[in-house]
Parts: C-alpha cells; sequence; structure tokens
C-alpha cells in the first residue's frame, strides 16, 4: 500500500467543510490540509472537490445501492470523491481505489477497519456502465432555492438551469484593449456575441496564459462584464464603483478612461483589486469604506452598484453554494440592497445614470428591486436604450426595464452566469 495522497486529502477536506460545515469553498483554501500544498497541488485538490460537489447527487446515486448506512462523513466525502473520479473524470480504477483505500487506513484504527469497505464499495461502482452514469439526471437545486425560481421561471427554465450547472463554467475574459478578435486568435479562444474571449476546455494555470503577467486582459464571465458596458463610460467622467471588488468592473472603468473612485468594505477583497491594476497598468482611486456611511466629497457623473447578493446566477462556477449558502439571510440582503441602491443614487450629479446589478437568479434581487426604486424616487427611470447591446436578445430584457441573464442562456456557446442588470437615470 502506497503513501496517502495529500492531494485527495486536502480535497476530501473541502468537500466535508461544505457539506457538513456550510462553509463556502473560499473561505477554506487557506487551512487545514490545503495550506501545507504547493500551488499546483492546491489547484488540483480545489478542482477535484469542485468538481465532486457538482456532481454529489449522482455520486450518491451511485454509491446507495452498495451502501447499507452511511459512513461517516470523511469516509462519505472519500467516496464521493473517488467515485466522481471514476465514472467523471474516467480515471484508471486501480489507482483511484488504491488512493483512497490507504486514505481511509490512514487514519487510525478505525480508519482500518473501513479500508475493507471502501475497496468493497469502489470497486463495485468501477463497474458501473458508462451510460448508467450518464443517464443520472442533474443534480436538483436545494429546495429552498428551486422553489423560488420555479415560481419565477416555471419548471422547464430551471431544469435547464440545472443541467447548466452540471456543465460547469468556461474561463472568459475581458481584453483591456477592447479588441476580443486579437485576444481569441492569441489564445485560441472564441468570440463571444457581447464582447468577451472564451476559452473552452482544459487549460492549466490562468496566470500562465500569455497575456496574463502584462496585464492584457482579465478573468470575467461574460455576464458580469455587461454591466460596465451598459453604464457605457467615457474618458474623463468621474465614475463611482461601488462593493467593487474584487474588480472586473472597475477594470473596464478604468481602461475606457473613466477617472474610477472603487469602493468596497472588505480590505483584504480590495488587496485583490489593488494587484489587478497594477497588473493591468491601470488606476483608480480606492476607497475601504461602508457605503452606507460613507461620503464623497462631489458627486459623481454615473454610479456602478454591484449589490451584495445571495450570488445564485454563479452556481455553475461555485458549485459549493447551495451548500453554504443559508436562506435565511435572504431578507436581510434584500433590504441592504434597497438601502445601497437609495444611497447610490444620492451619490450622483443632476443628470446622472446608475447600474443596478447582482449576480442572482432570485428576481426579488433583481427585477424587485428596480420596480421597487423606480416607485420611491419621482423622475427616475429605467433607460432600455443603454441595454440595447451586442449579443443581447430582446427578450432578456424585464417589465421593469431591466436586463436579466440565466445560465441556460446560449446553452451551445456555454452558458453564462445568471445576472441582473438595470440602468436608471435621474
Amino acid at each position: 500500500m502506497g503513501k496517502a495522497d495529500p492531494v485527495r486529502l486536502a480535497a476530501v477536506g473541502l468537500i466535508v467543510g461544505v457539506t457538513e460545515g456550510h462553509a463556502a469553498l473560499s473561505d477554506l483554501l487557506a487551512v487545514g490540509a490545503l495550506s501545507a500544498l504547493s500551488p499546483p497541488e492546491r489547484a488540483r485538490a480545489q478542482r477535484l472537490a469542485a468538481t465532486t460537489l457538482r456532481h454529489l447527487a449522482r455520486a450518491d446515486a451511485a454509491l446507495r445501492p452498495h451502501l447499507r448506512r452511511a459512513p461517516p462523513p470523511e469516509v462519505l466525502a472519500l467516496l464521493r470523491l473517488a467515485t466522481v473520479e471514476l465514472l467523471e473524470e474516467q480515471a484508471a480504477a486501480h489507482g483511484v481505489v488504491d488512493a483512497a483505500v490507504t486514505l481511509t487506513r490512514a487514519a487510525g484504527e478505525r480508519g482500518e477497519s473501513l479500508g475493507g469497505l471502501v475497496n468493497a464499495v469502489l470497486r463495485k461502482v468501477a463497474a458501473t456502465a458508462p451510460e448508467a452514469w450518464a443517464a443520472l439526471p442533474a443534480p436538483a437545486l436545494p429546495a429552498w432555492l428551486r422553489g423560488r425560481l420555479m415560481n419565477a421561471w416555471g419548471k422547464q427554465a430551471v431544469m435547464a438551469m440545472e443541467a447548466a450547472h452540471l456543465r460547469g463554467a468556461p474561463l472568459d475574459l475581458t481584453p483591456k484593449s477592447g479588441d476580443a478578435t486579437a485576444l481569441a486568435a492569441a489564445l485560441g479562444g472564441d468570440v463571444l456575441p457581447t464582447g468577451s474571449v472564451r476559452l473552452a476546455g482544459q487549460h492549466g494555470q490562468v496566470s500562465d496564459l500569455p497575456g496574463f503577467a502584462s496585464g492584457d486582459w482579465w478573468v470575467q464571465d461574460a455576464a458580469a462584464a455587461l454591466a460596465a458596458r451598459a453604464l457605457a463610460p467615457v474618458a474623463g467622467e468621474r465614475v463611482l464603483d461601488l462593493c467593487a471588488a474584487p474588480g472586473g468592473k472597475t477594470l473596464q472603468l478604468a481602461a475606457a478612461g473613466a477617472t474610477v473612485t472603487a469602493l468596497d468594505v472588505s480590505e483584504p477583497r480590495m488587496g485583490r483589486l489593488r494587484d489587478n491594476l497594477a497588473r493591468c497598468g491601470l488606476s483608480a482611486d480606492l476607497v475601504v469604506a461602508d457605503a452606507l456611511t460613507w461620503v464623497p466629497e462631489t458627486p459623481f457623473d454615473a454610479v456602478l452598484l454591484d449589490a451584495p447578493c445571495s450570488s445564485t446566477g454563479t452556481i455553475r462556477r461555485h458549485p459549493d453554494l447551495p451548500y453554504s449558502r443559508d436562506p435565511a439571510t435572504l431578507r436581510g440582503l434584500y433590504a441592504l440592497q434597497a438601502a445601497l441602491l437609495d444611497r447610490a443614487l444620492g451619490f450622483l450629479k443632476p443628470g446622472g445614470r446608475l447600474v443596478y446589478a447582482t449576480c442572482s437568479l432570485l428576481p426579488e434581487e433583481g427585477e424587485a428591486q428596480v420596480a421597487a426604486a423606480l416607485a420611491r424616487h419621482p423622475g427616475l427611470g429605467a433607460d432600455l436604450a443603454a441595454l440595447a447591446l451586442p449579443g443581447v436578445e430582446p427578450t432578456w430584457i424585464s417589465a421593469e426595464g431591466g436586463l436579466r441573464l440565466r445560465p441556460d442562456y446560449w446553452p451551445a456557446k456555454g452558458g453564462m452566469d445568471g445576472f441582473y442588470i438595470a440602468l436608471l437615470r435621474r
């Protein structure tokens, strides 16, 4: 029996932290067994954990016939991980089973007793026909979210979203120069109808790709990139990016020549934005403060508010979210979004414009927020013309004048994050 694999051990810890501790995967990356790994090993452990979480319900369906009762959480996580390696990634059965048994037995006396179970179960799982695994349905969203989305978008749309979540997300890039054609040619990507560049398949470390170190582009989902494009900043305008970190939209605004103030309440997250600005050779005035109490010296020509939200539009990128998000926090988020929207409108010059955006699939965080703001503020209007962007379908425009994006859109192109964007003018 070989040595216990530290990468798989770290991946198991991540899976348990999400499924049992209800922690976000991003919060677990700097702790536990992961902290002792090299950067490539950490990336592999994170990928294994994320892939397992994405296929968790399918792995459980494959394991269920072979388990009389649930084993301890760590062993169950290991079985789930190995099942996904065997059936989704089609890794060699001998290596996967041997690694899983070794990890189990390395856990002491109790692990020794469970090693035989892990060996027997995984040998049976390895015999699963590929077509049986392929026929398993996409994992259903948790009941608290699925019910809300069914009410909003209907059963067929929700099932299409779940299928999109299972497929995961490609890598989207925003070119600093705005020349998507040249960037796509340099990286072997495709230009999307909205102007982003998409890289499909395996691409290794993002920081190793040509143009990263020189700041020619940054990672940003195609849906997220539309918020700054709707704002359409021009050179010299004073623009406020509220809740700015990690900074993709700040980079877009600065690259357009705007004089940008980027505000966020989190200093660590602002550090990432500072690094990205330096890498890309762009500048912005960075402010760490609470937008609800901060007071600018002078009003702005435009404000972009990407408000804190449930992030339910990003599940295809963050498969841990259904397990880590607490639905009890939703009402607090709705109230915060309304307060931030009102506050942001107060930062505008007369005649100024504001983009309100959330990476949420819930109408309460998008359509309903804007409809309520329009009712609260006489003289405020939604600018539909600003949403007539390249690649935007007319059917994506919602009744109150916002842009509703969903992960089941563009299925042949690889989908997009769920997003809501509205441009409001005084």
